[in-house]
């Protein structure tokens, strides 16, 4: 392309602006001594001209044009609109477009179909992939193990091992061998699906090709096993790992720090935190959550803490998944004046506690016996803009009957009824609880046999009213 025929033609475009380019291209034709052979340099310089200053649809129309006066289409012009279709992520309308050009005898290319292929599969729109796969050959040209891993990856994606089998099967058939990501895709899909068995038969068949496995696929093979329980098999994938020179990284010591957290082995998941930080890596707010987690799960909450203090002087945030840990683990061994201190803190630093963990700390100062405290949390939940569920109605229930607060239970019970709050055969029961063990001894059994039976509210009230026509008893 000449630079002088583009600059004037930049400057022809920028002064006649948007929706130019019928005019524009109709004075070009217009214009004596234009030969039909320079058209195809001005044409290509007309539409790359729209596309630099961002009139996208006017260079589309130049295109139209172009084609419809039957004169050759620029290709260097062409491939930038085709680019453009790519960064807009609009893969139907890129699709459409090239292969309106490949008619036009627009060159085919391999990666151009291997970019169209990929975005598809990102999209989960396998069958317009598979139409771009099957191109491939009718233009003449013969995939490589990167359309097989594309199209591979994107049937992986929806859950479809048998169509990614059948795909590596055609791909060797036709003398491509499998790659260590054809591999790795396969094995991830099989230990989603928990197919253990087939994860390890399928990587020792990748070794045994002397394919070296990289962390990613160890690193899949570690969490398949993790999440199934098995972490002996684990920590033997990870030490071979190791033997092979494949170095782990944060995701890989985080992945087998969670699988033996969740088995109760804090000791060696603690070990593991110490190795990652010998060799360099350093613990990220994931490393130590899952720790903390474990922890309190445990009750070692002294240890937790410490952990906590460990992350606050290396100048990682705790985030919300970290606070509602602690204060599970405090709320579970009845802290409950630590468990208000570390939710104050979290509001503190601007997180926002959510409806589980202000119930465990309303449930937590039940427990004591302060239901006066509970009813304030929950006051505060209110006016923090939260919508109390069942679940906080019920631990605060609890807290009353247990305290032989009846007719405070009652009251509750109406209130929940006026706010939409639907109580179900929990709340029902923890009343009768506490009216079995605080009503009339003579009603006892009566209440006894109704447990578990009452569903509804108007099966409660019948029942309290048949009964409190023999007793007018209520502790406070």
């Amino acid at each position: 392309m000449l630079p002088y025929v583009h600059n004037l033609i930049s400057i022809l475009v920028s002064r006649k602006g948007r929706n130019s380019a019928s005019s524009v291209f109709s004075a070009i034709l217009g214009t004596k001594g234009s030969q039909r052979s320079n058209l195809y340099v001005i044409f290509n310089s007309l539409i790359i001209a729209y596309l630099e200053l961002d009139l996208f649809d006017d260079a589309i129309k130049c295109f139209k044009l172009i084609k419809e006066h039957r004169f050759h289409v620029p290709f260097e012009a062409c491939l930038r609109i085709l680019n453009h279709f790519m960064k807009l992520n609009s893969p139907v309308l890129a699709w459409d477009f090239y292969k309106e050009v490949l008619e036009c005898g627009f060159p085919p290319d391999l990666f151009c179909f291997n970019i169209l292929m990929n975005k598809f599969c990102k999209q989960g729109d396998i069958r317009e992939a598979q139409l771009v796969f099957d191109e491939i050959g009718r233009r003449g040209l013969r995939p490589s193990v990167v359309s097989f891993n594309t199209l591979i990856n994107g049937y992986c994606r929806l859950g479809d091992l048998n169509e990614g089998f059948r795909l590596k099967r055609v791909m060797e058939e036709s003398g491509i061998s499998a790659d260590g990501y054809t591999y790795s895709v396969l094995i991830n899909e099989l230990c989603r699906k928990s197919e253990l068995d087939g994860a390890n038969e399928l990587f020792g068949e990748m070794c045994g090709k002397g394919l070296v496995p990289n962390h990613v696929t160890f690193t899949t093979l570690i969490n398949g096993h993790g999440k199934n329980g098995e972490m002996g098999l684990a920590m033997e994938i990870y030490e071979k790992m190791l033997r092979q020179g494949v170095e782990a990284d944060l995701i890989t010591y985080n992945t087998l720090v969670n699988g033996l957290c969740k088995i109760g082995d804090l000791s060696r998941a603690r070990s593991l935190v110490d190795d990652m930080t010998k060799k360099g890596l350093k613990p990220d707010s994931v490393t130590y959550t899952t720790l903390i987690d474990g922890l309190c799960k445990e009750g070692d909450l002294e240890a937790a803490l410490e952990i906590k203090d460990r992350m606050v002087k290396e100048g990682i945030k705790l985030d919300d998944v970290t606070y509602t840990a602690l204060i599970s683990g405090l709320c579970k061994e009845l802290h409950t004046t630590d468990s208000e201190r570390m939710l104050r803190e979290m509001i503190s630093v601007g997180l926002k506690p959510d409806d589980p963990v202000y119930t465990m700390v309303i449930d937590g100062f039940c427990k004591n016996g302060d239901v006066k405290k509970g009813f304030k949390l929950l006051k505060e939940m209110q006016s923090d803009g939260h919508i109390p569920g069942i679940v906080t109605y019920n631990v605060l229930m609890n807290g009353l009957c247990k305290l032989g607060q009846m007719r405070n239970a009652d009251m509750l019970l109406h209130a929940m009824l006026n706010l939409g709050v639907v109580p179900d055969d929990i709340t029902y029961n923890i009343l009768l609880d506490g009216h079995s063990k605080y009503g009339n001894p003579e009603d006892f059994d009566k209440l006894r046999s109704e447990k578990g039976l009452i569903f509804d509210y108007g099966s409660y009230s019948s029942l309290i009213s048949s009964i409190s026509k023999t007793s007018m008893r209520y502790n406070r």
